[in-house]
């Protein structure tokens, strides 16, 4: 008797309804019974179904009452999901206001001018810019040079100065060689920083200060003293041999300890002449050192070109012109062999 009472009343119901809602209830229960249709153990909603719900919820105010398979709040988290895809997809599609990016390699070379140029600012960097053809803005370059690391290289700095200063720079350091009748023989030079010239080189088997200072004296006898004489913590460079040279009028300059980058003339001068000749020679005794060490000065000077010198030599080696076609070259042996001369022969 209830059921036939309920029955009558849902008749009654849909009598009063528009059809425009019959037609939707008929839709959606139509698309629940197809899900439900379907033979599988667990019930599943693909992505068409899960659209279906989220479109009628927009047409259909009453969408709930009909809706079985699952929550009302399962639809509504359904419609959230997608409100955030559609979102995301019109951010990633939507044109970018303002300035164009400027590029990695761009970024790199504010970077690289900060860090060669540590005292420029933002309209320097910027003017620089402008000059290579980038376009961009000043306030872009001073944003990008905030992101860029301030720290200098101290190598640098101490290369830079003695760059600048090298007309008033000399260096002295000793390095030691093996004989055969004699042991370990003491080499001792003293070089100039601005063409790296050898102003006084000795041989000794018992280095002292007096013999130090009488070196020193020997490099300069006609001329003044270089403003500023570096050397290491060597214990041969006492307190007598810093006396004398500033009593000669040059201000001694130690470098730091451990630091042989700090006298790298002097460094780079010993490594030349090892890798040059002391490499390839058996040195008998303290006069064959000292033969062996003249040639290779001569050759140093005059033959041999510096990569710090711009490939020119410390006396200044003269440019030949370019010789004709068919014209001979000469050779001239060097060291005994171990390295040439060559010149176009008259």
């Amino acid at each position: 008797m209830f059921c036939l009472l309920r029955l009558l009343l849902g008749v009654l119901h849909r009598c009063v309804r528009s059809r425009r809602d019959l037609l939707l209830e008929n839709l959606v229960l139509r698309e629940q019974v197809a899900v439900l249709n379907r033979r599988k153990r667990r019930l599943k909603l693909g992505r068409v179904n899960k659209l279906f719900w989220v479109a009628i919820r927009r047409v259909w105010t009453e969408w709930s009452r009909s809706l079985v398979i699952v929550t009302p709040e399962t639809v509504l988290r359904w419609h959230r999901a997608g409100f955030r895809i559609y979102w995301s997809w019109r951010s990633g599609c939507s044109v970018r206001c303002g300035r164009k990016r400027i590029s990695r390699e761009l970024r790199e070379l504010i970077f690289q001018m900060v860090a060669e140029n540590p005292t420029w600012g933002a309209p320097g960097v910027h003017g620089e810019l402008l000059k290579l053809g980038f376009d961009l803005s000043e306030r872009t370059v001073s944003r990008w040079m905030q992101r860029a690391s301030h720290k200098t290289d101290a190598s640098r700095r101490w290369k830079t100065l003695l760059s600048n200063h090298r007309e008033a720079i000399a260096a002295m350091d000793f390095f030691t060689v093996s004989t055969i009748t004699f042991g370990v023989l003491h080499c001792f030079f003293v070089i100039s920083h601005d063409r790296r010239k050898i102003l006084r080189f000795s041989v000794t088997r018992h280095p002292s200060a007096l013999w130090i200072v009488q070196q020193l004296r020997e490099a300069w006898p006609y001329k003044s003293t270089h403003k500023f004489l570096l050397f290491d913590h060597d214990s041969k460079f006492g307190k007598d041999v810093v006396t004398a040279v500033r009593e000669m009028g040059s201000e001694p300059v130690r470098t730091a300890y451990r630091s042989p980058w700090q006298n790298g003339v002097a460094e780079r001068l010993v490594q030349s002449c090892r890798r040059d000749l002391l490499d390839h020679v058996i040195v008998l005794n303290e006069r064959h050192l000292k033969r062996l060490m003249a040639e290779y000065i001569r050759y140093y000077h005059e033959d041999r070109t510096h990569l710090g010198l711009s490939k020119d030599t410390p006396a200044g080696r003269l440019v030949s012109d370019r010789p004709p076609m068919g014209a001979s070259i000469r050779s001239f042996p060097r060291l005994g062999g171990l390295h040439h001369r060559y010149s176009v022969a008259a």
